[in-house]
């Protein structure tokens, strides 16, 4: 059977690549390993995380902010498997969506392991071991990405585990250990904190938060200490003892110095991913790495071999889901003759704890090792109506413009839904609005975006209601 496209992988990237290319006329299939579609993303990632996020959320809420709106309620008890389930009934939900949307464009599938030959042909070996090479005019690779290995601990998913076991505890650990402070560890740290572990995050850098905005990682960290979160920053894990009851994990200064003892039930192992390619053959159909075992890929995410392209985790770039979609809705539509593009400069990261943390385009620190002069519009949720009413009032709107020409070049919040708030100032950058432009846009009152409205007077040192 011969195709147009074949798509190696079905998360975000891959799933949406392969429904564009259908919608565009192509005859598309994909080839996926898990027995369900949706990746990593919609299997043990981001859907499920932010189910147990949101769970944990409410049930933080009814122990501790109830009672002061008014509502006296028992306090909550925790059934951590009704938690697990309602958790799977999203992940299910989300994961047969895509098997709907998929047959409804036609698209083939095939469940297997996906490898490439040649330029033109994959090979899908099934679990039962059948084989079957199927045709093609053009690949897309989008197999994601794989959680990083700390050298020295060996992630068992029981005891030591990665961002899939975290996931799948059956049992609140009294004491979790994090070992990295980035998004997932602060994510699925925040979870168990609500749900009563203590929880200790150790960083190798002196920050939490690496990539975003400085002033942004700083009040953050103040905000979840308050919340009972204790950090070791400039910290390294060098070992964890396994062999008793209590895990015995062995911190040290990154720099160098006597290391200390710390006690864990549960360690969560969160220093990040890495691209997915094992198995795939690409050595031998001579598609070639970069230096850090990503696929190198042209302005066209075309590989070294004509025909053969990649998008999402395995090639350069931020390891975000909507990246990889966007990704794939760019190289369908290139092959289907089309313009397909994708603004980098405009890509949202959230942090999706509570209060959350949201950032688009560039940071201080970027624009002060770029020689750009810049200014600074911040508006703080104490100061906003809606917070104020909520009784959600930490963090704060901060917005860096150009100082010559005011065009808005980066926005970065602390605060109650600032994953939905983001949207605004990402729109506003794709169509290269000031700071102005958005400061004399009319927003509904009262409402939480007004906190954005009133950074984007500040550029200007006229924010009203500060």
């Amino acid at each position: 059977m011969s195709y147009d496209l074949i798509v190696i992988g079905t998360g975000p990237g891959g799933y949406v690549c392969a429904i564009r290319a259908a919608q565009l006329g192509l005859k598309t299939a994909v080839v996926e390993k898990r027995a369900t579609f949706g990746g990593t993303c919609l299997n043990i990632g981001c859907i499920p995380s932010k189910a147990l996020l949101h769970a944990s959320h409410l049930f933080d809420e009814a122990g501790h902010k109830f009672a002061e709106m008014g509502i006296g309620v028992p306090a909550p008890k925790l059934d951590l498997s009704t938690m697990q389930a309602f958790k799977q009934k999203g992940v299910d939900g989300n994961v047969k969506g895509v098997e709907f949307l998929l047959k409804k464009n036609k698209v083939d599938s095939f469940f297997g392991s996906g490898s490439i030959p040649s330029a033109g042909k994959v090979l899908v070996k099934a679990e039962d071991g059948s084989e079957q090479v199927l045709e093609t005019k053009n690949i897309v690779i989008a197999t994601g990405s794989d959680v990083t290995r700390l050298r020295g601990v060996e992630i068992d998913e029981k005891r030591v585990v990665s961002s899939t076991g975290a996931l799948e505890l059956d049992k609140l650990p009294g004491r979790l250990l994090v070992i990295g402070g980035g998004v997932i560890g602060l994510e699925l740290g925040s979870v168990w904190r609500r749900l009563g572990s203590e929880v200790t995050v150790v960083e190798f850098l002196d920050r939490i938060l690496p990539g975003m905005d400085s002033e942004l990682g700083r009040s953050f960290e103040r905000i979840l200490s308050k919340q009972g979160m204790v950090f070791k920053l400039g910290s390294k894990v060098t070992g964890v003892d396994t062999s008793g009851d209590v895990l015995k994990v062995s911190v040290a200064p990154s720099a160098g110095g006597d290391a200390e003892i710390l006690e864990a039930d549960v360690v969560l192992v969160a220093i990040g991913r890495v691209p997915y390619t094992e198995g795939l053959g690409l050595e031998a159909a001579g598609v070639q790495l970069d230096q850090r075992g990503r696929i190198a890929v042209d302005g066209h995410y075309k590989s070294s071999v004509d025909g053969i392209y990649a998008i999402g985790d395995v090639i350069d770039g931020p390891m975000l889901a909507h990246k990889a979609e966007d990704e794939g809705v760019a190289i369908a539509e290139l092959l289907a003759g089309k313009a397909g593009h994708v603004n980098y400069a405009v890509i949202p990261n959230v942090v999706y704890t509570d209060p959350e943390v949201a950032s688009v385009g560039r940071t201080e620190e970027e624009l002060k090792e770029n020689g750009i002069d810049y200014a600074i519009g911040k508006f703080p949720f104490t100061a906003n109506g809606r917070a104020k009413a909520n009784g959600t009032t930490d963090g704060f709107v901060k917005i860096l413009a150009d100082s010559k020409t005011d065009e808005v070049l980066g926005v970065h919040i602390i605060g109650p839904d600032a994953g939905t708030l983001i949207a605004e100032a990402a729109i506003a950058m794709e169509f290269g609005a000031s700071s102005e432009d958005i400061a004399r846009t009319c927003h509904a009152h009262p409402t939480l975006s007004e906190a954005v409205k009133e950074a984007a007077f500040a550029v200007e040192k006229r924010a009203i209601h500060m």
